[in-house]
């Protein structure tokens, strides 16, 4: 019997991973990036919505909130291939570490010109424009950094505790934001996530693993080429990330939580952080038990699912007028979609090479940027035509639609089984 036979397996349980010191370092440091992101954004929600409520009704108002989230997303859609080849070519460590650090001038601008007294919708929107073309570049990076950080065996697990790290600091977020915005101001907010800002900045400079990719030959125009004809190829990949795209986009509820913790449920501040917190806490919940016991069997089905409780949940939050069954409903969809993203980040970073992994990463970076930040847009337009309720309720009945089709589009993979 040869030495390779004898060779126990490798290990890949959570011990094994927290051994892993560069991924830990990742894991942390992304965490904390994650939780000045959400912050901000909420803040900035929340004060675009008071700003332009003053001056004009709820409709127009809500308008304004889409506007937000486009301002966002439209740099995401004019760079996300070309911030995919870049990761593919440069170090995704100093990728990420920029983009954060330019994240964190854009909190200290906020932050001074609130105090200041000289905020105004239009510099919001500006910048949100800025911040859009940072995370254009950060998420692509971000997630091809993780991988290589991680043996491969490890990875699914990997995933596991990233997502929950991510969707804790999603809670903490709104929550944060909240209390800050309540009990103090709109500018303290935005300083503590210039400080949460500068953990990623410094703490990315302590991995030791290279992170520079292996070059390929080719122009940039090549490179985008090739990237997107692998997955117009890999219906696997191209069904998993659209199918995100469009119920999200569709589905997107959670745009309007300013509209309804304001005047539709009427809870303040401190109601609408716990509802933008609410989502997370479904998700954190749903990171935790995959991160112990990842899906092992029919994952193709449990991606599908999870796609159609989140389109329920999205009907019952836009029906309720209780601020308990908003909440519940929001957890059961924060959790149902954390099913989804667990199975779609999965089978994307296994499938596909490490040299490809940042183009394949940006065209799931824009998807996902178009399901988010174009669907505020969407359901900002939407509430300003039918209101905010009706909005609500066609977005998640429109959710569970495209589940639906998507499942009759894509067999394979709805047919997939094990995540390996």
């Amino acid at each position: 019997m040869s030495a390779a036979a004898l060779r126990p397996p490798p290990r890949t349980d959570s011990g094994a991973l927290l051994r892993e010191r560069d991924y830990m370092i990742y894991l942390v440091t992304r965490a904390s990036g994650v939780l000045a992101t959400v912050a901000q954004s909420v803040t900035m929600g929340w004060q675009v919505y008071d700003l332009a409520r003053r001056g004009m009704g709820v409709a127009e108002a809500s308008l304004y909130v889409g506007l937000l989230g486009l301002a966002t997303f439209l740099p995401l859609f004019f760079l996300a291939l070309p911030a995919g080849v870049t990761a593919d070519r440069y170090s995704r460590r100093a990728l990420v570490t920029v983009c954060f650090a330019a994240e964190a001038v854009c909190a200290g601008v906020l932050m001074w010109t609130a105090e200041r007294g000289i905020l105004s919708v239009h510099l919001l929107l500006g910048i949100a424009l800025a911040f859009g073309v940072a995370r254009a570049f950060r998420a692509p990076a971000g997630v091809a950094l993780g991988p290589m950080l991680v043996p491969l065996e490890l990875l699914p697990r990997g995933i596991a505790w990233n997502s929950l790290a991510s969707q804790m600091s999603r809670i903490a977020g709104p929550a944060l934001a909240g209390f800050l915005v309540g009990h103090w101001s709109s500018g303290v907010s935005y300083g503590v996530c210039f400080v949460l800002y500068l953990f990623p900045v410094l703490g990315l400079l302590f991995i030791r693993r290279p992170t520079r990719p292996q070059a390929h030959p080719g122009s940039r125009l090549q490179r985008v080429r090739e990237g997107l004809h692998y997955i117009w190829q890999n219906k696997v990949v191209l069904g998993a990330i659209s199918l995100d795209l469009f119920a999200v986009l569709l589905g997107g509820a959670t745009a309007l939580l300013p509209v309804f913790a304001r005047d539709v449920l009427r809870v303040g501040p401190e109601g609408f952080g716990l509802l933008r917190s609410a989502p997370a806490v479904g998700a954190a919940v749903v990171a935790l038990a995959l991160a112990s016991r990842p899906i092992t069997r029919r994952a193709g089905t449990a991606m599908f699912t999870g796609v159609a409780i989140f389109g329920v949940a999205t009907v019952v939050f836009g029906a309720s007028k209780s601020f308990a069954l908003s909440l519940a409903a929001l957890v059961v969809l924060g959790g149902a979609d954390m099913v989804s993203v667990f199975v779609r980040q999965t089978l994307i970073q296994i499938v596909t090479p490490d040299p490809m992994r940042g183009r394949v990463a940006s065209v799931s970076s824009l998807f996902i940027g178009a399901s988010n930040e174009l669907g505020e847009f969407e359901s900002g337009v939407t509430a300003r035509i039918f209101g905010p309720v009706a909005a609500a309720i066609i977005g998640g009945v429109a959710s569970l639609g495209v589940t639906g089709i998507w499942a009759r589009m894509f067999p394979a993979l709805r047919q997939v089984d094990r995540l390996q």
